[in-house]
């Protein structure tokens, strides 16, 4: 089997392996590229997981669902919050999966439900380095695009992180590269499997974040239509043999879920009508775009996420968690698709769409949205950037092509040192180095024509150490900083931008807080506390209740026992009612409730249209109080 190749006269292909020596021949030296390789991986996996457990649980809200599914098949496989199966997160199940397994094989800690992700974040490396090489047939080229994505800060921190972003971005690399080896000239068979294989990850993608997957479909399929080798009547059959494996692989639960009785399985959680599809068309689809989200933290009409528009990636909030390369990476797309050879641009095609498409979709979209969805732009980024690099490179005889490239390590260069002067009291020299290099690596490179071998390696040398300073010090700054709560972001603290970049420091001593607070970060119980909900917690399918899925998480996690989230993430889901409450109160059922969780409803900001408003001022009134370490709670039993 061989790679796809720049064509050029002379070029042949490259081996997918090499032969084994002959018995008694001399061992083959290890060649650079692999050495290479092997270093990029390896620096990898330490950048996303040294110091990993200083997170503690991280999103606590994914963590306690982890738990869940590692106690209970059934809420393992609807991907419910709590084990006794209440309600479930306000996604599919596809990224708790991983997650529950790790805790299930090797008990509860951070260590168990982070290590996965950070795998995921390797593997995706491992999967743009296999993708530009096999475009370029150049093992130096597929090393610079993984090097790009493992530096970038967004990348750094999600796959360190256990939001479902990481296995969403491992999945639609996968399918990238499935549609790329769709191109390869190796027979109609062979085609519609790669093809088909891509399909079934982006269903896979849909069951992980729902319709964001489907953001890159458009280009993968242009791309092949444009680019494959066969006639265009199999092309439009491998189309849609693709798109009946991406049905089947994400439909499947979808189809389970809708068909099971709604009564026997969890809520749906985001939804308010107990509804996956409503779910995946409204709070997590259209609601999205246009702001209209009910049940969200700003209700319909949406909730003021930030200044939308066109330079909206570029903005303080978002530059430095992605954007170092995105101007250049968008020009070398261009440049790819123009200066390189059919398989280079086949790649850059569908790199740059995904690029395009996402961002645009990000930049306009005026519903719930955070800085570190960015992480989805991080692979196309890479790529983009690492195939138009490489295409200018070969025709650096060129002037055009020369000077292509010098003004994009020119405008990389500037755009660091803004991004850099947004933080000017952290690490303030590295603007001034970056700048200065590489301004004068930048002229240079337009002369590179000129110049002999070895220092035109020099000056490539220059060139990528002053493009990835940046972006490599803040994901460094990001690896050592502990991230919790449900809006991590990347990087040192920004002038204007969203406050420490840490993320939330949970609700501190004495348990969930209300309001905001409480709505975005994870509880935590103190040694009284968990003691108390401990006693005769064998007798209770939930030892407790509290609003919002966030309140209830650090107290799940510290008793690994259910606790029941009333009302689900944002608190304001109807589940369960002040009747169904009151039932399970009546058959023994909960223990206790406790007072002061965050969510829309009673719990953080005072009636919501779900029954938490209800359950609270009814429980007040109904069952005496007693206060545990600054923590209201009340005996249901009593």
């Amino acid at each position: 089997m061989t790679t796809l190749t720049d064509d050029r006269p002379g070029a042949g292909p490259t081996p997918d392996a090499t032969p084994p020596p002959a018995p008694g021949a001399p061992r083959r030296r290890v060649r650079p590229e692999s050495a290479a390789y092997a270093v990029l991986l390896v620096g990898t996996a330490v950048l996303y997981l040294w110091g990993l457990g200083a997170s503690g649980w991280a999103n606590s809200f994914y963590s306690a669902a982890a738990q869940a599914g590692s106690e209970s098949w059934q809420a393992f496989f609807f991907g419910a919050s709590d084990a006794a199966g209440s309600i479930t997160v306000d996604k599919p199940p596809l990224a708790l999966w991983p997650m529950a397994l790790s805790v299930r094989v090797f008990g509860l800690s951070s260590w168990s439900i982070l290590v996965p992700q950070a795998l995921m974040g390797v593997a995706s490396v491992a999967l743009v380095v296999a993708t530009v090489r096999r475009a370029t047939g150049s093992a130096w080229a597929g090393l610079l695009g993984g090097l790009v994505l493992a530096t970038t800060p967004v990348a750094a921190l999600m796959f360190r992180f256990n939001n479902p972003d990481a296995l969403l971005v491992l999945l639609m690399t996968g399918a990238a590269y499935a549609t790329l080896r769709a191109l390869e000239p190796d027979g109609t068979e062979r085609a519609v499997r790669w093809l088909v294989l891509g399909g079934a990850l982006l269903g896979l993608a849909f069951l992980t974040k729902t319709l964001q997957a489907f953001l890159v479909l458009p280009g993968f399929a242009l791309t092949y239509a444009v680019f494959a080798t066969v006639p265009w009547r199999r092309r439009v059959l491998h189309l849609l043999a693709a798109l009946g494996s991406m049905v089947v692989a994400g439909g499947w639960w979808v189809a389970v879920v809708e068909l099971w009785p709604a009564s026997s399985r969890p809520w749906i959680g985001g939804s308010q009508t107990n509804d996956f599809l409503e779910l995946t068309f409204g709070y997590n689809g259209f609601g999205r775009l246009t702001g209209d989200e009910v049940g969200s933290v700003g209700g319909a009409g949406g909730g003021g996420w930030g200044s939308t528009g066109l330079f909206r990636l570029l903005g303080t909030e978002n530059g430095g968690q992605v954007a170092w390369l995105l101007p250049a990476a968008l020009v070398l797309g261009v440049a790819a698709t123009w200066a390189g050879r059919r398989p280079v641009k086949a790649a850059a095609t569908s790199m740059l769409s995904w690029l395009v498409v996402t961002a645009a979709t990000f930049s306009f979209m005026a519903g719930i949205y955070h800085a570190y969805y960015t992480v989805a732009l991080a692979p196309a980024i890479a790529a983009c950037a690492a195939l138009g690099a490489w295409a200018l490179w070969q025709r650096r005889d060129s002037l055009v092509a020369a000077g292509v490239l010098g003004c994009c390590a020119a405008l990389t260069s500037a755009w660091s040192f803004v991004l850099l002067d947004r933080t000017p009291d952290w690490l303030p020299w590295l603007r001034w180095a970056v700048v200065v290099v590489g301004f004068a690596a930048a002229m240079l490179v337009v002369v590179v024509r000129h110049l002999p071998r070895p220092a035109a390696v020099l000056v490539a040398a220059a060139v990528l150490v002053t493009t990835l300073a940046g972006p490599a010090a803040s994901s460094v700054a990001t690896a050592a900083t502990p991230h919790t709560g449900s809006i991590p972001s990347a990087g040192p603290a920004t002038a204007g931008g969203s406050g420490p970049r840490g993320g939330g420091a949970g609700g501190g001593p004495g348990g969930g807080q209300g309001g905001v607070g409480g709505l975005i970060d994870g509880s935590t119980s103190t040694g009284a506390v968990t003691a108390l909900l401990l006693q005769d917690a064998d007798a209770y399918d939930w030892v407790a209740a509290t609003v919002g899925s966030n309140s209830a998480a650090g107290y799940q996690l510290a008793t690994e026992r259910s606790v029941m989230p009333i009302g689900g993430f944002n608190g304001s889901d109807p589940s369960p009612t002040l009747a169904e409450f009151q039932q399970y109160v009546a058959e023994g059922r909960i223990h206790w409730f406790i007072a002061g969780g965050g969510g829309l409803g009673g719990g953080g900001f005072g009636g919501g249209p779900g029954g938490d408003g209800e359950i609270a001022t009814w429980v007040a009134a109904t069952y005496p109080a007693q206060t545990v370490d600054g923590v209201t709670l009340y005996d249901l039993s009593a």
